[in-house]
């Protein structure tokens, strides 16, 4: 590897082009994390020029590039492979400039036109003008931006970031960089050369001096043995750290470089691309970590296919030796192949769509939030079992989440124990639905054991749901399954259960019973008899009579029997309400089947909330057969 200094100016002079790999992440440097430091940088090396003073250089970083072996009349060309951030916002700081000058109609320093684009006869196309030729995700806004010579320009070119006086909005996530990037060094160029009593074309020179003459890099280009994809892994951008995720891309398009037959270009385009959108690139949180969606993808991927517990933060070095296992690395195709796969079904499996085995046991768990179970999840999806033995797979899953939700067990040694389950389906025997629920079975343990139909059914009668072992969307999703399976068993015009998620969780009776709800020999109840019967229990006092039915009464508004879902509106203007009163809004407002049967009720008490308990629990426990059970799978 060879290596030298230099400014901007021997850089960026002569007729020469910087091409980014199609393959790398797109531009990315923000203003407070690298523009404000760069022009504080700029400002002060040109300020010692205004004072007659030449400081010693400011040095910006390295920049790695891989030269291209050129025609005689092809312009001479270098591949980036890091440093594009730089050598980016380098360009569009020299655009800035211009822009400045433009404003304030002074000339330009033809210093810094001759190193924004390329003029001699090696000039063969339009491509061939620019210093840095961008990867095509960011060339449209980068050319763009480019081609603006004043901020007149820029406002015509991108209506919609402006306000009507020409400003740029303030709040602007959707802003092109490249358009922030320039109006942001423009109007701090042209505030700082108008400013103190500074005469414009001098402190324009000095500026233009500062930047081509005083800033400096260290260009280490490539000899013919490097190895591109080390010299990358080991070298970061100025304040924006490379993800797994970039080193990950890299590490497969540069292997397309070396693969015969390979199109890297087709590649990308029929592969990757879409791993860019908005869709895989957006974060999300687990525990304390915060990462892309294509990143938790990538780990569940290797999880899945190794069988091994994968630390997020060593998710570039899991995935570059999983590939390098076995006598032939995996060449590119097989590795975008792969992910194009497993993200098919993850992305199913996250947004809980589609009709796949996979997206239908994601919109049922959803309201769980395992994604310990993903691993397991896509292993099941890529494992060429037939439709309904994977739906038997998810079912057993969806069980045990569901089961040991119910009956307020832990959920803390999940990772480990699907990673178990993953193990021991993928071993020497086939794969089975069997396998899977035979190891769920197998614990007896408080921390992983798949609770039987007694203890769940005892649960789902008995203990506090919500408020208590179930959250709200825990809850809405129960309920939500329930009616659909009423509906099933019911001659309906709808017979698919619809989204109902924009509906509340009502307590038939109201947690606030004691206003309209007597207790069962009539006798009314104040709020302090509530609380004196809630401390007695707490001290382990003898109870009265009056003391042990308010306590038997709250231990029943919790509990599944007692609950429904309601439109928002009728829950509100009902919820502490007497029975008949709820009932009159519910024959108006309901078409639930969780709800028909009371609206012939004349009352409703602690025999009809065991009751209701009892039915839903039967419901419950068909929906999601237990360890020693097996049903139909819906």
């Amino acid at each position: 590897m060879k290596s030298k200094s230099h400014t901007v100016l021997s850089l960026f002079s002569g007729d020469r082009q910087y091409r980014v790999p199609f393959f790398q992440r797109r531009y990315t440097w923000k203003q407070g994390e690298q523009w404000d430091p760069l022009w504080e940088d700029i400002r002060s090396k040109a300020q010692l020029r205004l004072d007659g003073v030449k400081g010693s250089p400011h040095f910006l970083g390295a920049v790695v590039m891989e030269p291209h072996v050129s025609g005689i009349d092809e312009m001479r060309s270098f591949d980036v492979i890091d440093g594009q951030q730089r050598l980016t916002t380098l360009q569009y700081v020299l655009a800035a400039l211009g822009v400045a000058h433009n404003e304030l109609k002074i000339p330009v320093p033809p210093s810094a036109l001759k190193c924004l684009a390329n003029t001699g006869d090696d000039v063969q196309s339009e491509q061939d003008a620019y210093k840095v030729w961008p990867t095509f995700t960011d060339r449209a806004h980068h050319l763009k931006t480019l081609g603006a010579r004043s901020m007149g320009e820029m406002w015509k070119a991108y209506p919609a970031h402006f306000t009507q006086r020409g400003t740029l909005l303030v709040h602007d996530a959707s802003r092109p960089l490249s358009l922030g990037a320039v109006m942001f060094f423009a109007s701090s160029f042209q505030e700082w050369m108008t400013s103190d009593g500074r005469n414009p074309v001098a402190a324009g020179e000095a500026i233009a001096s500062a930047i081509l003459e005083d800033m400096q890099l260290v260009c280490l280009t490539l000899e013919s043995w490097d190895d591109p994809q080390v010299i990358f892994e080991t070298l970061n951008d100025r304040g924006a750290k490379l993800t797994a995720v970039d080193l990950i891309r890299n590490l497969i398009f540069m292997r397309a470089d070396q693969d015969e037959d390979a199109d890297p270009h087709a590649l990308y385009s029929e592969h990757w691309l879409s791993f860019e959108g908005p869709e895989w690139t957006g974060e999300e949180r687990r525990g304390r970590l915060k990462k892309t969606r294509l990143e938790w993808m990538i780990r569940s991927m290797l999880e899945a296919v190794t069988g091994h517990e994968v630390d997020q933060q060593r998710l570039y070095n899991d995935y570059k030796d999983f590939v390098g296992r076995g006598d032939v690395p995996k060449s590119a195709e097989q590795q975008l192949l792969l992910l194009k796969e497993i993200g098919m079904h993850y992305q199913a499996l996250v947004a809980g769509t589609g009709s796949s085995p996979i997206g239908r046991f994601g919109h049922r768990a959803s309201a769980y939030e395992a994604s310990t179970v993903y691993p397991l999840a896509l292993k099941i999806a890529i494992s060429g079992l037939s439709a309904d033995e994977q739906r038997w797979m998810y079912q057993d899953l969806l069980s045990y989440l569901v089961r040991r939700a119910v009956c307020g067990l832990t959920t803390k040694n999940y990772n480990l124990l699907f990673l178990g389950a993953l193990k021991h389906i993928s071993g020497d025997d086939a794969m089975s639905p069997a396998r899977l629920r035979d190891y769920l079975a197998s614990s007896m343990s408080d921390t992983t054991r798949w609770p039987r139909d007694d203890e769940f059914r005892a649960a789902l009668v008995s203990a506090p749901l919500y408020h208590g072992n179930l959250d709200a969307p825990r809850v809405r999703q129960l309920l939500t399954e329930i009616e659909g399976a009423l509906r099933l068993g019911q001659k309906t015009e709808e017979p698919d259960v619809p989204s109902l998620t924009h509906l509340d969780i009502d307590h038939i009776m109201p947690r606030s019973w004691h206003t309209h709800w007597p207790l069962p020999d009539g006798l009314s109840v104040t709020p302090k008899e509530m609380d004196t019967a809630r401390a007695a229990q707490r001290d382990g006092l003898e109870l009265s009579a009056t003391q042990d039915a308010i306590l038997v009464r709250e231990g029943l508004v919790n509990t599944l029997g007692n609950l429904t879902l309601l439109n928002l509106s009728v829950n509100r203007s009902a919820q502490h309400h007497s029975f008949p009163f709820k009932r009159d809004q519910l024959i108006k407002h309901t078409n639930l089947s969780l709800n028909i049967h009371l609206l012939v009720l004349p009352e409703w008490d602690n025999v009809r909330i065991r009751e209701r308990s009892e039915k839903l629990a039967s419901i419950a426990l068909r929906l999601y057969p237990g360890p020693t059970t097996r049903s139909e799978v819906s």
